[in-house]
Order: C-alpha cells, then structure tokens, then sequence
C-alpha cells in the first residue's frame, strides 16, 4: 500500500480543560494509482483528516505510513522533503491562490522551493504544466483575479502538479465551482490519473460524484470511519444506517422515481464532538438503535470481504 492509516486521533483544545475530536480513531490504506473517495456531512473531520496526513496539523495519536515509511511526526527539512510525494488540491480556489502572485510564479512555487529548474527550463516547465490542465502560455502572467473559479482550481491542480507528486489529496476541490465546471475538474483530475499514475484521496460531499471517481469510499460520521468498501458495493448495498440515508437523499434524474422512492429522515441532533460518548457514534440518530448500541462502541471489521463496518448490526 502507498499510504497507511493506524488509528490517527486529531483533537483541539477548547478552553481550558475541553477537547474537540475532529478526527477520532480513523484507520484505512490507498494502493498506488488509487481513488479513495471520503464523503460525509460537514463537520465531520474529512477536511481535518486530509490537513493531518499532509502534515498542516501534527496529530494527537495514531500513525501515518507513505511508502512502507513513517510519516507521523516529520518536522524541518523531512517534511519539506516530503511535499515532492504528496500534494494538495484546495478547497477553496479563490483563497488558495496569492493574488500578489502571477500564475507563472504560483505553479512554479515548488520548484522554487526544491531547487528543481531554473531559467528557460523553468519557464517551458510552467507552460507544460497550464497546458496539461487546459490553460494556455496566455496565462502564465496574469493573476489569479483576472480566472474564473473553474480556471483557478485548474491553477491549483498545476501547481500541485508542478514537482511530480505520487499522492494528492483532494480537499473538495468541486464544492465551490458550479455543476457544470465540476464534471470538466474531476474529468481533468481522472484523465490525469490514467497518464500520470496519479494516487488520490478525493474529499467531497456528493457522494454520486465521488463514485463516479473513486476505486473505493470511505463514508465518516463524526470523526470516524463508519463504512468502508469498493464504491459499486456502497452504492447498491450499503450496511451502515448513515450510508442508506445519505444514499437515500442522492437526487434523481427521474423526477416520478424521485417522488416514489423511500426517503429515510433522520430524526436528533449531531452529538457535539467535544462530549464522552460510550456507544456508538450513529447512535442518537440511528432507526435501528438497540441498547447495546448506547452503551458499546461498535468496532471497524470487515463485515464481507473488502466491506468494512462500524455497526452491531453486522
């Protein structure tokens, strides 16, 4: 496996004595050249899980393996060295971007930073990389201002692109751009797998569009993994209460199957992440809670091969 998961805990300090758990015992592992899709509702700490791989937050516990190699508490220049194996694509393509900076020096911050080019094969370097995310020579000393929000989360994947990386985790990098400029980035982003051997860890809300991407899904509620599988088997046959009622609300293109289909509503409140809780996470929530589900955490096993659930159920 690329990237290994164990445990990994991200908890912040509220207040004196409080703890919010954001991520909260997350285990999973990506094969080189694959997609794993991560969708859950916001809040649920898909975004924190990504920052904490990457190294943006230092983790509480638990362990990170890229590579057969422990990544967990890389500081100084192993983790500068580390950012030529695994990128990110943002969120947010109107705040990733310095709008003091052109384009040309914005792809090219990488190969700065890593001594990797400099003079003309700098420059023929920045065109490779605009053109090989649909922009153009053009382009290159404009500022981020004068772009769509589609053009610039084209600016980002390039420059996530510029040093070469193995892994790029993608942090909703669709959630911010219209429908139709959507389908063209995650088009972009599987063409660029299928040339590049690209891996992915793809964060995303829409759970139809991450299937339509991703290899496998892992689904997260509350700052855990509740379901894990190959993303066929988590469309059709979803285990866990939380995937069938995210599932249940995905929209359809058939207005009158749309009206006949059975939606599950999910009744209470989310548990805030800072409470103790004793049993299952899904538990408040859940149609099909029993007793035991309020008293005993449920563990993370694989439920039929290659399926993966937190639930008594299975």
């Amino acid at each position: 496996m690329l990237l290994e998961v164990t445990d990994l805990k991200k908890y912040f300090k509220v207040g004196r004595k409080a703890w919010l758990k954001a991520v909260d015992g997350v285990s999973f592992s990506i094969g080189q050249g694959e997609t794993l899709g991560l969708v859950g509702e916001s809040g649920c700490g898909k975004s924190t899980l990504g920052r904490t791989i990457i190294g943006l937050y230092p983790p509480t516990g638990g362990s990170i393996h890229f590579d057969g190699r422990d990544i967990t508490h890389l500081s100084g220049r192993d983790r500068v060295e580390l950012t030529k194996e695994i990128q990110m694509i943002y969120q947010d393509p109107y705040a990733c971007l310095d709008p003091r900076m052109t384009v040309a020096d914005i792809v090219a911050e990488g190969l700065d930073i890593h001594g990797m080019c400099q003079g003309k094969e700098r420059r023929e370097r920045i065109f490779e990389l605009l053109e090989l995310v649909g922009l153009s020579q053009e382009h290159a000393n404009r500022f981020p201002h004068e772009f769509s929000g589609g053009q610039r989360q084209r600016i980002g994947i390039a420059r996530a692109l510029a040093i070469n990386p193995r892994f790029i985790i993608c942090d909703e990098p669709i959630s911010a751009l219209d429908v139709s400029i959507q389908a063209q980035v995650v088009n972009l982003l599987e063409d660029l797998q299928a040339r590049m051997g690209l891996t992915y860890l793809f964060i995303a809300h829409d759970i139809s569009m991450v299937a339509h991407i991703s290899n496998r899904i892992a689904v997260m509620y509350l700052g855990a993994i509740a379901e894990l599988a190959p993303a066929q088997t988590i469309m059709q046959q979803p285990l866990h209460p939380y995937t069938q009622a995210l599932l249940s609300a995905v929209p359809f293109a058939d207005p009158e199957a749309s009206r006949n289909r059975e939606r599950i509503r999910l009744t209470g409140d989310v548990p805030s992440p800072m409470s103790a809780q004793t049993g299952c996470k899904f538990a408040s929530r859940c149609p099909r809670c029993t007793e035991r589900c309020r008293t005993e955490a449920p563990a993370f096993r694989e439920a039929e091969p290659g399926h993966y659930v937190s639930c008594h159920l299975f």
